[in-house]
C-alpha cells in the first residue's frame, strides 16, 4: 500500500485527464459516455457482463466445490479440499502461464478458444462421475479460466481511446466483482430445492454466456489513441 501510494501519488484525475484529452465530440462526465454513448458504450458493458460472468464463474466453483465432491462425489473433507487447492492453483499457473502465450495469439482468438476448452472440461467434470477425473478436470479448467480478466482488460484498452480506460475498466470491474455475490448465492438458492448437482449445468450456462459476450466484442486491432 505505501508503496503504491508513492507510485502514484502525482496520478490525479487532473493529471490523467490532462494527459488525455478527449478524442471525441462528446461532453459531460467520461463515465456517462462511457457507458451510455455509442460506440464505446457497446464495449463497456460487454466486458462488463463477461466479467460479471466470469468472476461469477470463478467464485461459484471456488466456493461450491468442496460440497459437491463430498456431496455428490462422495469424497472424503481432505481429499475435497485439496480439489478446491487444484482449482485456485489452475487458476494462478494459468494467468502466468497464458499470460505469455496470450499476447502472442491475440486476446480475442485466445479466449475464443480457453473458453470453450474450459466449457469441455466443465463438460467433463460433470458427466463423468469418478472423483479423481473430476478433480483433474476442474484444476484444468481454472487454468483455462486464469487469464480471461487481465484479458478482459486489455481487450477494452485495446478497443476503446485512452480518454475512457480508467473510466470503462473501472466500471466493468466493479460491475464484473458483482458476480462474487450474485452467481453463488443463486446457486445455494437453487441448491436448497435441488441439491448441490445444480452447480454444473449453471456454470456451465454461464461459460457459455461469458464466451457469446466474447464473440459479440467488437474486432480488435491496433490500440486506440
Amino acid at each position: 500500500l505505501l508503496l503504491s501510494t508513492h507510485a502514484f501519488w502525482r496520478s490525479t484525475g487532473a493529471a490523467f485527464r490532462a494527459a488525455h484529452p478527449r478524442t471525441s465530440a462528446s461532453s459531460g462526465p467520461r463515465m456517462k459516455e462511457a457507458i451510455a454513448s455509442a460506440p464505446a458504450a457497446r464495449t463497456t458493458w460487454l466486458c462488463s457482463v463477461f466479467l460479471l460472468l466470469y468472476v461469477g464463474v470463478e467464485v461459484t466453483l471456488g466456493g461450491w466445490i468442496v460440497t459437491f465432491m463430498m456431496s455428490v462425489r462422495h469424497g472424503a473433507p481432505f481429499s475435497a479440499g485439496m480439489v478446491e487447492t487444484g482449482f485456485w492453483l489452475g487458476i494462478t499457473v494459468g494467468r502466468v502461464v497464458l499470460g505469455f502465450v496470450t499476447p502472442r495469439v491475440g486476446e480475442k482468438l485466445a479466449i475464443a478458444v480457453y473458453l470453450p476448452v474450459a466449457m469441455a472440461l466443465q463438460l467433463l467434470f460433470w458427466l463423468v462421475l469418478q472423483f479423481y477425473v473430476g478433480a483433474v478436470a476442474v484444476s484444468l479448467q481454472g487454468f483455462f479460466l486464469g487469464p480471461l480478466f487481465p484479458a478482459a482488460v486489455v481487450a477494452a484498452t485495446k478497443l476503446l481511446p485512452k480518454h475512457l480506460h480508467v473510466s470503462a475498466v473501472g466500471f466493468a470491474s466493479a460491475f464484473g466483482g458483482g458476480g462474487a455475490a450474485i452467481f453463488p448465492f443463486v446457486v445455494g438458492a437453487i441448491a436448497q430445492a435441488r441439491g448441490v448437482q445444480v452447480l454444473q449445468p449453471i456454470v456451465l450456462a454461464m461459460l457459455a454466456a461469458a464466451w457469446a459476450c466474447w464473440m459479440a466484442l467488437p474486432r480488435i486491432g491496433r490500440k486506440r489513441d
